[in-house]
């Protein structure tokens, strides 16, 4: 059975080979050893990956104020195992099981009080969201990207947040590009 390759990847690529040829087998096909550029290999994702992201984000918004335990709240009280970075009395960062750069550190607060989304932040938040930043700037150092790695924050099921604990993204090891979405 075939299967087409992201219209991203075509477009991107679209100079050097015609559209036809990237018509490949979807169990034989390996990006990895092909001749496109470094950029285009990286795309290794579909327009339904996406789709999919997108409906387990509109899943997760509707209980998102329900106080409800989240997957983070279970790796706070070491219910459920995970590789920790850093760990201080008001913050735990630790490496993401899906990771979307060589280096891909999660950090949230130990406590939610209230905080599921950036949206939802109140001046009562302003300390924790201080701590959450400068807790990205040890884990870059600890990781050796301080010279260059990016933060992000999903706030809300229209930027695919899953987790209704709010959480930074601290992506590095790779050359960013920008615009990121």
């Amino acid at each position: 059975m075939a299967a087409t390759v992201p219209f991203s990847l075509i477009r991107n690529y679209s100079q050097l080979v015609s559209t036809r040829a990237f018509l490949v087998k979807a169990n034989s096909y390996n990006f990895s050893n092909s001749v496109l550029p470094i950029q285009c290999r990286r795309l290794r994702f579909s327009a339904s990956a996406a789709n999919n992201e997108q409906a387990a984000a509109r899943a997760a918004a509707i209980n998102a104020d329900s106080g409800a335990p989240t997957i983070f709240d279970k790796i706070i009280n070491k219910e459920i195992p995970s590789s920790i970075v850093y760990e201080d009395e008001k913050v735990l960062a630790f490496r993401d099981i899906s990771p979307q750069a060589p280096v891909h550190v999660l950090i949230i607060p130990k406590f939610r009080d209230g905080l599921t989304e950036l949206g939802k932040a109140d001046a009562r938040h302003g300390e924790i969201l201080g701590q959450l930043l400068y807790a990205a700037k040890i884990v870059a150092e600890k990781e050796g990207i301080a010279d260059g790695f990016r933060v992000v924050i999903n706030s809300g099921a229209s930027a695919c947040q899953s987790v209704y604990h709010l959480h930074l993204h601290v992506l590095g090891g790779r050359q960013m590009s920008w615009p990121p979405g």
